[in-house]
Parts: C-alpha cells; structure tokens; sequence
C-alpha cells in the first residue's frame, strides 16, 4: 500500500512540473481516465516507489527489467529523478539508462 501512495504522490507532482502521461501506445479500447491509471502502475515506477521508500535520500535506485522501458516509463522516471533529487539507473532490454537531474544517459534515444 505504501508503495502505491507513493507512486500516486510522485504522479501529482510530475504533472504539477509538466509532465503528461503518454497514452498512445496503451489498449484503444478504454477511456483515458483508465489508460492513466494502466500506465500509474507499471512495473519500473513501482521499484522505484519502493526504492524511494526503502533507501536513504543520498543512494542511487537501480532497477533491472527483462523488457524494454515504455516511452512514457522512460519521461516519468526523467521526471522523478528532478523531482526527488537523485541517480536512478535502469536496465532494460537494451542498455543501461542512467537518470539524473531529469535527464537521461541515452539522450532520449534508445
């Protein structure tokens, strides 16, 4: 549960610096309000919820996934990283991303 608080705050703080979740690529066939809420909860946001909750203020957060990082994944965490101030490093499926000060390692290409 704790987790999920956590995302839900970091999600009203993104918005309130800009971001805009990008739905384009989720199911066509539910309402907006629902592909938010689909894209809220993905599996890399949660880890770095949890690594936000269980980790001290100055460590890095390291995530590994087996798949690739959403586009909308990957402009939330660039988001984070401004927002709480610290290094979050992501492994997909095909490189590393290294987050920080709201940018990222790959330069948006990947």
């Amino acid at each position: 549960e704790e987790i999920y608080v956590m995302v839900d705050r970091l999600a009203v703080q993104m918005k309130a610096e800009g971001y805009v979740p990008n739905t384009g690529l989720v199911l066509h066939d539910v309402d907006d309000e629902q592909k938010e809420c689909i894209l809220s909860y993905h599996s890399e946001k949660l880890a770095i919820a949890f690594g936000l909750i269980s980790t001290a203020p100055d460590k890095v957060i390291r995530v590994v996934k087996n798949l690739r990082v959403c586009i909308d994944c990957h402009t939330a965490t660039k988001f984070i990283s401004k927002i709480v101030g610290r290094e979050i490093i992501v492994r997909d499926a095909n490189r590393f991303h290294h987050f920080k000060n709201g940018l990222c390692s790959c330069g948006d290409y990947w």
